[in-house]
C-alpha cells in the first residue's frame, strides 16, 4: 500500500471513530494574515467584475473588500492567501 492510502485510511477510520463518538478529531488551524484584496486583484490582472466572478462574490462585496469597509473571512480568506500565492491558480484549476 502507498503512503497516500495509508494516510488516507487512517483519516477515514478517525472520521468513523469521531462520527460513533469516540476519540478525538484533530483539528487543524492556520493562520491567515489580513489580505490586500486590491493588491490580490491587481496581480491576476482582472478587472474587479472579473474578478468578483471568478471567486464567487459580488461585485459591492469585493468593492467593500478592497476599500477595508469589510474583511473577508472563512473561505474566502484561504482562497484570496491561494491567489496571492498564485495569481493564476483559479484559472488554471477550474478551466475546464
Amino acid at each position: 500500500m502507498s503512503e497516500a492510502f495509508k494516510s488516507i485510511e487512517q483519516g477515514l477510520k478517525e472520521a468513523l471513530s469521531h462520527a460513533g463518538g469516540e476519540g478525538q478529531a484533530r483539528v487543524h488551524e492556520i493562520e491567515l494574515p489580513e489580505p490586500d484584496v486590491q493588491a490580490i486583484r491587481a496581480r491576476t490582472g482582472l478587472s474587479q467584475s472579473e474578478f468578483a466572478r471568478s471567486i464567487g462574490v459580488k461585485k459591492g462585496t469585493l468593492l467593500n473588500w478592497e476599500q477595508r469597509r469589510r474583511s473577508p473571512d472563512g473561505p474566502a480568506k484561504v482562497l484570496l492567501a491561494l491567489i496571492a500565492k498564485d495569481p493564476q491558480i483559479v484559472q488554471r484549476v477550474l478551466a475546464g
